[in-house]
């Protein structure tokens, strides 16, 4: 499971979880806890959630306060932070395979980028603590083969709706910037087969922190470019003051 989407996906567990849920136990407890304890070896961050409310009954579900803390070499105290997700799973899907999630949504969720001055950033940190904790190939097929009675998901969609994104540049004599991502959607996570729900939180988290982390790269270059021309700018026209008086 990894960061994000292994947030997200930790809900997806309906095999375990739900036989859980049925044997009397509680389904919401169950899947914050799991939320909280694999997301947080995963990414090696601190991962909490404030509550989770799962309604099977009705294929709903959502998850509010999910909040990931940034490694201890950065001021910011969050990478991330969510405060809502909600599900619509296919109740039809439930005895088949793959169980079929038709949606996720991210509402507002917010990600703090922080680069250093030798071009890292704490995105990329969490991004290679997931890598370094993710089952290599070998591994995978190891543990398909001793899981098989693991269900298969697939995500139909899911939307990161309005991302608020803060990039801290002062490693570069910059200030921190605000902008909103225009919304990001992902489609078919899994493909028509669906993935292992141990193995599909990596497929979408890659995606999705592809897509933040472009934007962010983006925005910090666009950002720098803009502070160099107003420097020359100001530059040009103090060279000129002097000249003309």
């Amino acid at each position: 499971m990894k960061i994000i989407a292994a947030i997200i996906v930790i809900l997806l567990i309906l095999s375990g979880g739900a036989l859980w849920f049925l044997a009397g136990g509680s389904l919401n407890d169950y899947v914050k806890s799991q939320i909280e304890s694999q997301g947080s070896r995963i990414t090696e961050q601190s991962v909490s959630v404030k509550a989770v409310d799962i309604k099977l009954s009705s294929g709903a579900g959502s998850i509010l306060g999910v909040n990931l803390t940034n490694p201890s070499t950065y001021s910011q105290k969050h990478a991330f932070v969510l405060d809502e997700i909600t599900l619509d799973i296919n109740l039809q899907s439930l005895t088949s395979s793959p169980i079929i999630i038709d949606a996720i949504v991210i509402k507002s969720p917010q990600a703090f980028v922080q680069f250093t001055q030798a071009g890292g950033s704490n995105i990329q940190d969490i991004l290679d603590a997931i890598e370094r904790n993710s089952p290599k190939a070998d591994q995978q097929i190891a543990d398909n083969s001793n899981n098989a009675e693991e269900p298969k998901i697939r995500v139909s969609k899911l939307i990161l709706a309005g991302t608020a994104l803060t990039i801290d540049l002062s490693a570069f004599g910059n200030k921190a910037h605000s902008a909103t991502l225009a919304d990001i959607s992902l489609t078919n996570i899994g493909g028509e087969a669906g993935l292992p729900a141990s193995q599909l939180g990596s497929a979408i988290v890659k995606q999705a922190l592809a897509k933040i982390w472009q934007q962010a790269k983006a925005t910090q270059k666009q950002k720098l470019t803009d502070e160099a021309k107003d420097k020359l700018k100001e530059k040009a026209k103090k060279k000129l003051t002097e000249l003309f008086g």
